[in-house]
């Protein structure tokens, strides 16, 4: 049986929304909607593309090395699980 991969809707406050899938990282998909957002590394290792996760659940495919406060995530190593909502 193969797995059905769920689109996910993911808005920016105060901007757009469009639609993710488990296979592109956040960070993926908001460069090719064109929004813009810093980034450095794409490990989760300098924390540049910190942003705040204002609701929905996210997944980490690799575990994040820089600081992050308990509502922000790292848009460069997650996915997400729910429907979500940042602020950038």
């Amino acid at each position: 049986m193969s797995e059905t991969k769920q689109t996910r809707s993911i808005s920016i406050a105060n901007g757009p929304s469009f639609l993710s899938t488990p296979d592109n990282t956040l960070l993926a998909d908001l460069e090719a909607q064109g929004i813009p957002i810093e980034y450095h590394c794409r490990e989760g290792y300098c924390g540049a593309c910190r942003c705040k996760l204002i609701s929905g659940e996210v997944d980490y495919t690799v575990d994040p090395l820089a600081f992050i406060d308990d509502d922000e995530i790292l848009p460069c190593c997650t996915v997400a699980l729910t429907d979500v909502v940042l602020a950038i």
